[in-house]
């Protein structure tokens, strides 16, 4: 996993809305949460989601149980800015999520858009992979986006790993099962596009 400094430095030289990453509403992801029917009193933990406003829109649908997770103090600083009082209803962790110490069977949806391919290091992988089987609540949700085989080979500078759908839910193994997979297409603030691929798995309930 890439430095926290790296990612502080990111966010305290750019405003949120300039990174390549940054949409103005995460549609795809929500309506990914919207069809696992999770009621809106279901948790939800959107890992890697710094300046994200994913949260400021599971907040506006009644969702009441949100925790946004980042290695980088400055993307949630900046989320937190943005949301003003409403950040009060939102639990925020800094940490990376290969070391975060996240409470056990805790999580009806785990959701982590553009994370997961920063993982260019097999051990980081089985970490993170390990945090969901641990943290989700068995017959949980997980949805995971990264780059599609054929998106970028670098983000923010550092490498990355790309993605067929299968390979991504072979990366997560057999107690997850794969329930659906689309593309996106994102365009950046600065006027290129980025490959991405959406999975959607739910976990044994075993």
């Amino acid at each position: 996993m890439q430095s926290k400094e790296h990612w502080d430095r990111v966010y305290a030289t750019k405003p949120a809305e300039s990174v390549s990453w940054f949409q103005v509403h995460a549609e795809q992801s929500l309506r990914l949460i919207h069809g696992t029917d999770v009621p809106r009193s279901g948790s939800i933990i959107d890992v890697g989601g710094g300046a994200s406003t994913l949260v400021d829109d599971l907040l506006t649908d009644g969702y009441s149980d949100v925790t946004v997770l980042d290695l980088s103090a400055s993307a949630l600083s900046a989320a937190k800015q943005r949301l003003g009082s409403l950040a009060a209803r939102v639990e925020w962790i800094e940490a990376s999520i290969t070391e975060a110490d996240l409470p056990v069977h805790a999580y009806d949806v785990w959701h982590d858009r553009a994370v997961f391919h920063f993982l260019t290091d097999a051990a980081a992988r089985q970490a993170y992979v390990a945090a969901v089987l641990r943290s989700v609540k068995p017959g949980g949700h997980v949805i995971v986006a990264t780059f599609d085989e054929d998106g970028p080979t670098q983000c923010s500078g550092l490498p990355v790993m790309r993605y067929s759908a299968d390979e991504l839910h072979a990366e997560f193994g057999a107690p997850f099962t794969l329930l659906a997979h689309e593309k996106e297409e994102h365009h950046t603030p600065f006027g290129t596009v980025q490959k991405f691929v959406y999975c959607y798995c739910r976990k044994s309930s075993s």
